[in-house]
């Protein structure tokens, strides 16, 4: 038997010795269960052991040293042997390892139970958010082929200040008062970008800069928005129940957000049917909205709203008229090839004869910082700088 096996298998031991006893894995019921089961340890043994059970009990088991460190923003398993890590430079393997794709299975239904949802093999996937904001996804074979996969996309209590993206290379030096001009302006905006490009990182940063008198209502699938302000208001989608009923969708949230009397009204992420009530919030008095949307360029993000705009019943010119009048920049977001994010480029919007939304290119960051392009007089005009 492994040494990795013999351990599972203690620890198995001693938590059904706990579970019959409804006892808290303190030091001293731990030593007393590995007593019991033969094993004389030392102290530091039993709080080893202690430790392990309190993370497999309440935590995320052998997860939990990686989700506890600041660097780390994605944890993703897809085999027993196989724990990759994001600490914002791209993917590398992590040396944690689980006993068997029991344990990773194990794992998942846990931490979907934890967080309220259902995860067997007659719903074998769930996209949950725990108690400490961290974002849980997980899928079950046969449905995920050979072992349960399972992502989790940490949020950080605090938010990060532009000044400290400047610091870890996201903005470039000078950004960060550029960026701060866009907020005071009270410009409505989009921040875009692929999946983990640093979206939400920017966009919470960036909340954070509204001034104190101002009530920021969020909107979000999952809150995984932190902004550093006094007058945050969040609202968060609820699937449906078993019986199919008591969702509420992101649309719903939206319009229930308007009656809420915000200052500032954020969509978390764009990409459904509430792209209608926020552009028509933008539309009506309030300024200095935001939210962000998937898109590989910041150029594809007019042709992204139309398709979710048309899906949702909204004629094309009429979109495209919407678009133009409600916002102002377009904020993308790219990995480089070592993996480490950064703001590319800014855009502002503009019509064409058409009549169809475009953007341009108004700074991009090159070798020596923001570069100004074709759009850079209007976003000066803009921003009033």
């Amino acid at each position: 038997m492994s040494a990795m096996a013999a351990e599972a298998g203690l620890l198995d031991a001693v938590r059904r010795h706990l579970a019959e006893e409804g006892a808290e894995p303190t030091e001293a019921r731990v030593a007393q269960a590995l007593r019991e089961q033969g094993r004389m340890l030392g102290g530091a043994e039993v709080l080893r052991t202690a430790a392990r059970l309190r993370s497999e009990i309440a935590g995320a088991g052998p997860l939990e040293p990686l989700l506890a460190d600041p660097q780390v923003t994605d944890v993703l398993v897809s085999a027993p042997d196989r724990v990759w890590i994001d600490r914002g430079a791209g993917l590398e393997l992590s040396g944690v390892r689980f006993a068997d794709a029991e344990a990773v299975r194990g794992l998942a239904r846990r931490l979907a139970s934890v967080a309220g949802r259902r995860l067997d093999d007659a719903r074998p996937w769930v996209d949950a958010r725990l108690p400490d904001g961290t974002r849980l996804h997980a899928v079950l074979p046969p449905v995920a082929v050979g072992c349960t996969c399972l992502s989790l996309r940490v949020v950080r209590p605090r938010a990060f200040t532009l000044a400290e993206l400047v610091t870890a290379g996201t903005l470039p030096p000078g950004g960060d008062r550029l960026l701060a001009a866009l907020v005071e302006a009270r410009l409505s905006f989009l921040i875009s970008g692929g999946t983990g490009s640093g979206k939400t990182t920017l966009l919470s940063a960036l909340l954070g800069l509204v001034g104190p008198a101002e009530r920021i209502v969020l909107a979000e699938d999952s809150a995984e928005l932190r902004p550093d302000h006094p007058h945050v208001v969040r609202l968060e989608t609820r699937p449906a129940n078993q019986e199919g009923r008591g969702a509420v969708a992101l649309d719903d949230l939206v319009r229930q957000a308007l009656r809420m009397r915000p200052d500032r009204l954020v969509v978390g992420e764009v990409r459904g049917a509430e792209v209608l009530h926020l552009l028509a919030a933008l539309n009506t008095g309030h300024q200095g909205g935001a939210g962000t949307v998937h898109a590989n360029a910041a150029a594809d993000v007019p042709a992204r709203l139309e398709a979710l705009g048309t899906a949702a019943g909204l004629d094309r010119a009429a979109l495209h008229s919407q678009v133009a009048a409600a916002l102002s920049a377009v904020l993308h977001l790219a990995r480089d090839r070592d993996g480490r994010r950064r703001l590319a480029a800014i855009h502002v919007l503009a019509r064409e004869s058409t009549g169809l939304v475009v953007t341009v290119p108004a700074l991009r960051w090159g070798p020596d910082g923001f570069a100004g392009e074709e759009g850079w007089p209007r976003l000066r005009e803009l921003l009033g700088i």
